[in-house]
């Protein structure tokens, strides 16, 4: 029988200490060098703002990845569900909705969840039903989608958004908490209990670890992933609903690396590529990474280029320190 092992020792081998450790880091340098910019309540506001739409992309990505799979085509269904919520209220308005009320705002926000959670369940389907590989499937999404934004609008940005949505939701607070960052922490609040205390979790765990061992246990695997790819869509669709509340426009072109943004939060949260593994925490953790780097950069006058170079560096040890465990833990066996 093997020992059992003390709380620091699973504490020290989990993949989130470590990167909670270099994300505390992080902040610590940055506020050491700069102590009357970075560390103050506006530039603290700003962070967690910048942070809200990539974190609700990037949780949705913790679910696809944990079930070995990958979705990259979460920044364009982004883009066309905001397309499709702003075109609609433009439409019920005249083409302007600067004076929209909360009907018409309402019904945007419903629909941009349902172009997005369309997209996932086609994908999920396409993964699932058709056994296409994912990278296959969400990469043809990701153009399809971008495309289909683009051909709604003209290429041409929707600019009038209700300005109520945009001081409420996108520039609202209360008590000095940003309302977009409510948003994100109840979906993040939401996906972290979904995850980890009931059986829609475990099963996509178990699905990550062994899908076929899954389907033998009397888990309905296909139906799962389905679910899994249109729960990752629907966020999508949230996610560009946020975005259109924060910016006032569409940014069709502003969400190229969004997919991979996601992506790269996920893994340095500690989620594996390879399924199985992987904690919403962590990815939270993923996120701040990236959007402490820039903002450090920032303040210091770094050249913002040095930012993803920064980010792939610490991405590809994360990836290198899965790999590691994951030969320890087979050699181990």
């Amino acid at each position: 029988m093997l020992p059992q092992r003390t709380l620091w020792q699973r504490l020290v081998t989990a993949n989130t200490f470590w990167t909670g450790l270099v994300l505390i880091g992080l902040y610590v340098v940055f506020s050491v060098l700069r102590p009357n910019a970075f560390p103050t309540l506006f530039n603290f506001q700003t962070l967690l703002i910048e942070a809200s739409v990539l974190l609700v992309l990037a949780v949705g990505m913790t679910f696809v990845i944990i079930t070995a799979g990958i979705d990259l085509s979460v920044g364009s269904v982004l883009v066309f569900s905001g397309v499709v919520a702003a075109m609609v209220m433009e439409g019920l308005h005249g083409g302007d909705a600067t004076h929209a009320g909360w009907g018409t705002i309402l019904l945007g926000f419903v629909l941009s969840l349902a172009a997005g959670a369309a997209w996932g369940l086609l994908n999920g389907v396409l993964v699932a039903v058709a056994r296409v590989p994912p990278l296959i499937v969400t990469l043809g999404s990701f153009g399809a989608a971008l495309g289909a934004a683009q051909l709604l609008t003209g290429g041409v940005d929707v600019r009038t958004v209700p300005t109520a949505l945009r001081n409420t939701i996108g520039f609202g607070q209360t008590m000095q908490i940003p309302h977009l960052v409510v948003v994100a922490a109840v979906v993040t609040l939401f996906a972290a209990w979904l995850l980890h205390t009931t059986r829609f979790g475990r099963y996509t765990y178990a699905i990550g670890s062994n899908a076929e061992a899954a389907r033998r246990a009397g888990i309905a695997v296909t139906r799962h992933l389905v679910m899994v790819y249109g729960f990752v869509g629907l966020l999508a669709g949230l996610a560009g609903f946020m975005n259109l509340a924060y910016f006032g426009t569409t940014t069709i072109s502003g969400h190229a690396t969004d997919n991979l943004n996601a992506i790269a939060a996920t893994v340095l949260g500690g989620t594996s590529l390879f399924g199985g593994v992987g904690s919403v925490l962590g990815t939270v953790i993923g996120v701040f990474i990236p959007a402490v780097l820039q903002k450090g950069f920032v303040i210091l006058g770094v050249q913002p280029f040095w930012q993803p170079i920064a980010v792939s560096i610490v991405l590809v040890a994360a990836v290198w320190f899965d790999q590691t465990r994951r030969r320890a833990r087979e050699r181990g066996r």
